[in-house]
This record gives structure tokens, C-alpha cells and sequence, in this order.
């Protein structure tokens, strides 16, 4: 999961997060306008918006990636933070959802029956019964260091999420403005190749990336980037909740 998260982000570095240098290029000279960023190129912008994004120490990613392993696409709401905390939801391919939190060396995740059953794809009828009336709407609990929750565990860490982050001297050109879920933002447009990205900076208070959208026919999709700065609500479920690494041992 964590490899395909970072896959997804690429999408953003292309003149923003940085986060692989995926779209390395030159900045262009544009015509110096005037209005947000007077004066900068769409290249110079980016390298502002590198510098507050990875300098953030909490945010939320909400939108659709693609699944590099089973060729699907993820539907992702999460909020982390460089703690290593993360709370939110995931879904695949529209198949359920599964509520995931990690706070300390713990992962908590909760399944609705639709994923469950969506995952045990291949397996006898009577496994996949046993397993949803088990698990279903039931909070469950991992060590975050174990092998099966290694790869999530990495991704709910901001730090891990943005570590190689640096300039990526873009050739991105600037855009009109416009607005994302009512911020003022300046659009730019990143290409490589036949791909088009089109990225959203926010024009007021720290250029963050707010937007980043994608035409890659690799990894096509849509991320938004919200709540920089705000507490993440990483909190343990209360009540009962089922010790997989017991179960498993």
C-alpha cells in the first residue's frame, strides 16, 4: 500500500512535493505577470510550493490513485502527520471501506463486510464467511512494526512520505486563477511527455499544494491536499477490539 501511495504522489512532484524528481526540467522565463506571484515564473512558484508542502508537519490527502498491484484504484481520505500518525479511510476499487488509524507502534483498522468480501477474492465461501463474521464492523489492532503493517504504517508517516524531497527546478507554466473548495489558488501545468498535470498552489498564506490532478495514462487520478497544520485525530477505539497478532500467533 505504501508503494502505491508514494506512486500516487508522484503526481504531485512533477512541480510541487518533488517528492522522486519524476519530471525533472529547466524553468521557463514567462513574462513576469503581475497578480499572485508577481513576477514569477511558473518554475519559481513550484520551488515556493516545495518548500511549504514538505515543510508541513500535518496535512490530509483525499482523492483517487491507481493500485499499482492489482490494477485498481484507491480511494483514500487520510490525515498524517510527522509522528507518524494517520487517521482516516480507504476503499478499493468502490468494493467497502475500511477505517484505518495508527497512534503509537499500534495500527487499528475496521472493515465494513463489502471490503472484506471484496479482498477474499479466490477463497472458499466458508473462509470468506468465517473471516467477515469475525472481522466485519469490528475494530481490529496490529503491532505497526510487524511485517503486515510495515507497508501502511510507513505511509501514515508524513516524514517517510516527503523524505527526498527537493528542488525540483521545474519547467511548470503558470495558469489561471481560481479557487479550490474556496482558497484562492494560481494553477499551474506540468507536461512530460504525452502526460499533462495540472497542479493548484494556494495564493494566500503559505503557497501549499492544494490541488494536483493527472492525465498519466500510468497513474491517472486526483489528490487534494487540505488541514495543513491541524492536529491529526489519531485517537485508540474504545471498547473491544481484536488482537490480530494473538490471533495470528
Amino acid at each position: 500500500m505504501r508503494r502505491t501511495a508514494l506512486a500516487a504522489l508522484c503526481l504531485a512532484a512533477a512541480a510541487t512535493t518533488g517528492l522522486t524528481g519524476c519530471l525533472p526540467g529547466q524553468t521557463k522565463a514567462d513574462d513576469r505577470p503581475k497578480g499572485p506571484f508577481a513576477g514569477l515564473t511558473g518554475g519559481e512558484i513550484a520551488d515556493r510550493s516545495v518548500k511549504a508542502t514538505t515543510g508541513a508537519t500535518s496535512l490530509r490527502m483525499k482523492g483517487d490513485v491507481p493500485d499499482d498491484q492489482s490494477s485498481g484504484t484507491i480511494s483514500m481520505d487520510l490525515a498524517l502527520d510527522k509522528k507518524g500518525e494517520c487517521a482516516g479511510t480507504l476503499s478499493m476499487n468502490g468494493q467497502g471501506k475500511t477505517d484505518l488509524i495508527k497512534t503509537g507502534d499500534t495500527l487499528y483498522m475496521k472493515y465494513d463486510e463489502a471490503f472484506l468480501r471484496a479482498q477474499s477474492k479466490g477463497d472458499s465461501k466458508a473462509d470468506t464467511d468465517a473471516v467477515v463474521a469475525m472481522m466485519a464492523g469490528r475494530w481490529t489492532k496490529m503491532s505497526a512494526k510487524g511485517k503486515d503493517a510495515k507497508d501502511i504504517a510507513g505511509f501514515c508517516d508524513l516524514a517517510t512520505v516527503l523524505a527526498g524531497a527537493q528542488n525540483v527546478n521545474s519547467d511548470a507554466t503558470r495558469g489561471t486563477t481560481t479557487t479550490v473548495d474556496g482558497t484562492p489558488a494560481i494553477v499551474l501545468h506540468e507536461k512530460d511527455g504525452k502526460d499533462r498535470y495540472t497542479l493548484y498552489v494556494a495564493t494566500q498564506g503559505k503557497p501549499y499544494l492544494l490541488k494536483v490532478t493527472s492525465t498519466s495514462k500510468k497513474d491517472p487520478g486526483t489528490l487534494l491536499f487540505t488541514d495543513y497544520e491541524k492536529p491529526v485525530p489519531a485517537t485508540a477505539p474504545k471498547g473491544k477490539v481484536l488482537d490480530l497478532d494473538k490471533l495470528g500467533g
